[in-house]
């Protein structure tokens, strides 16, 4: 897992910048209901999607765990950003009219953390507001690519935005299903040589930098063509959930 708060220094230029963050804006703007006015979101980052959303006129508030990632989005967003575990918010019942995680889900270490971080969303939203979160993060990155040949034969561990999974956890809340969008990842596409540097930092967490399996993929990558070329730039997938008004029982989290 990489160390997110050594990463925020050279997260936004690494991950597409500006163009990345405006796409991504834009996709989860679209999926937000008329009237939505008080938004939380989740695992904000450095605050690069985040400002753009307030700059919308919504009130935004941003939560981020790492303390590195805080202190960037903080300064993009003064007295609009939380230290806080995602899986236990720190606001009351019902007071957000929607709720976004982009690029969260993947990042949690099983299915339990998962299915609390859906209903901690459910909790805070209101009835008939809306979360959306982007799904299925890691076959995303899966352009077809020579480099993507190389990887598939890499160990894998059961996705956790898996987006038959997240519809499962919502469905948990009441949360019904209420769109879907999708979003180029600008400047994502990698090339081999960024590839292998994402590979020794610990991008991918089956693959421990420095031990013998990493450096054989490594290797592999090395002898692709074209070491400083991007491949294509992944498209995401987003889902979004509303809040069912009518009352009735929760699944227990």
């Amino acid at each position: 897992m990489l160390d997110y708060d050594a990463e925020a220094e050279r997260y936004d230029a690494l991950r597409g910048g500006e163009p990345r963050a405006a796409a991504a804006a834009d996709a989860v703007l679209g999926l937000m209901p008329a009237g939505t006015r008080r938004v939380l979101d989740l695992a904000c980052g450095t605050g690069i999607v985040t400002r753009r959303l307030a700059a919308r006129g919504l009130d935004v508030t941003g939560v981020d765990l790492a303390e590195g990632m805080v202190r960037h989005a903080a300064a993009r967003l003064p007295g609009a950003v939380v230290r806080a575990d995602c899986r236990r918010l720190p606001f009351p019942d019902g007071v957000f009219d929607a709720v976004t995680s982009v690029w969260l889900l993947h990042l949690l270490a099983g299915p339990a953390d998962a299915r609390a971080v859906v209903a901690e969303c459910a909790r805070v939203l209101r009835p008939g507001g809306v979360y959306v979160t982007t799904v299925d993060k890691a076959a995303a990155h899966n352009v077809g690519s020579d480099i993507d040949t190389v990887l598939a034969s890499r160990p894998r561990t059961p996705a956790t935005d898996a987006a038959a999974t997240v519809e499962a956890y919502a469905a948990e809340h009441r949360l019904v299903p209420a769109g879907q969008g999708r979003f180029t990842g600008h400047g994502q596409g990698r090339s081999p040589r960024r590839t292998i540097a994402d590979l020794r930092r610990g991008w991918f967490v089956t693959l421990p930098p420095g031990e013998p399996l990493a450096e054989g993929f490594a290797a592999r990558l090395a002898a692709l063509p074209d070491q400083e070329r991007p491949r294509p730039d992944p498209v995401f997938s987003l889902r979004a959930f509303r809040r069912a008004t009518v009352p009735g029982p929760t699944a227990a989290g």
